[in-house]
């Protein structure tokens, strides 16, 4: 494989085993990219279902500006996505790109094509 990944965001070609391990107290690592995008969906939905539905809202909950720049994140996400800060978004809908913006926040890159992500988070 010739193309350069950040280092978080190992690309591998099939799942392992196990989905995932804890090497540290905050932060899991999962084996296949496809387990941690999977997560992010899972995630970003149950904040849904708690009434959370803007990027605002969703951002601010998944990285809190105690620990981020939460306004630069969420600026980056809402140009990603095209949408305001507080405009009230189906999150189901917009997962695959809602991923997409989150990885490539988070890494600086994102590798993976929306038909990937698309199929990763929604995983049950």
């Amino acid at each position: 494989m010739s193309e350069a990944l950040p280092e978080p965001v190992p690309k591998t070609n099939e799942p392992q085993f196990s989905a995932a391990e804890q090497l540290d107290r905050e932060f899991v690592t999962f084996t296949h990219p496809s387990y941690g995008v999977r997560a992010l969906g899972r995630v970003l939905t149950s904040y849904s279902k708690r009434g959370i539905a803007t990027v605002a809202g969703l951002i601010g909950t998944w990285a809190p500006s105690i620990e981020n720049n939460t306004s630069a994140y969420v600026s980056a996400v809402c140009r990603a996505l095209g949408v305001e800060p507080d405009q009230v978004i189906d999150v189901r809908a917009y997962l695959p790109r809602l991923a997409s913006a989150i990885i490539k926040h988070e890494n600086g890159a994102q590798p993976f094509s929306l038909v990937e992500l698309s199929q990763w988070v929604y995983m049950a």
